[in-house]
């Protein structure tokens, strides 16, 4: 398991209980020390408020002080995952069916591993992507990065979500 799994493991439960989902963690190492960031979502499709990133980093701070995952210095970033939000895990492509969406691949699929779409269907873990030049079929596992585009976001539907409670 490697560490981005760990402080996952540690910080996930205390968060779902919050009310909070985790869409994705990463950690990068900077020029003078590491930034170990938390892009996070409310249960409850209300936009993301600076007082829940305060509530996050808190708790994700009191956390990892505890677990202590991470050795060396760092810096700890909370974020919402914005409008051009990725797609981490197989559920959000069934939650964003009819959105446009641009993925890569880690393999070529069809002979390119760029592809950009709406999402039309999810069948077990194969995504169809509805494009100009035809459907496309891509595995989840082969899915390197994907996320959503802006502009169908903002055209199509205006908001995805409520407004942030304050």
């Amino acid at each position: 398991m490697d560490i981005v799994q760990k402080i996952t493991q540690a910080i996930e439960p205390s968060l779902e209980a919050m009310g909070y989902a985790i869409v994705q963690v990463r950690l990068a190492d900077g020029a003078k020390r590491r930034t170990l960031t938390i892009m996070a979502e409310r249960k409850d499709d209300v936009n993301m408020g600076f007082d829940d990133c305060t509530q996050i980093s808190n708790t994700v701070s009191a956390l990892l002080d505890v677990e202590d995952p991470i050795t060396t210095a760092y810096n700890l970033e909370v974020c919402s995952p914005g409008l051009d939000r990725p797609l981490t895990k197989l559920a959000d492509y069934t939650r964003y069916l009819g959105h446009e969406a641009k993925i890569e691949t880690i393999f070529p699929v069809e002979g390119r591993k760029r592809f950009r779409g709406v999402i039309k269907g999810v069948e077990k873990e194969v995504i169809t992507l509805a494009m100009p030049e035809g459907e496309a079929q891509v595995s989840f596992p082969h899915i390197r990065t994907a996320k959503l585009v802006i502009p169908a976001l903002v055209a199509g539907s205006g908001s995805l979500k409520k407004k942030a409670k304050r």
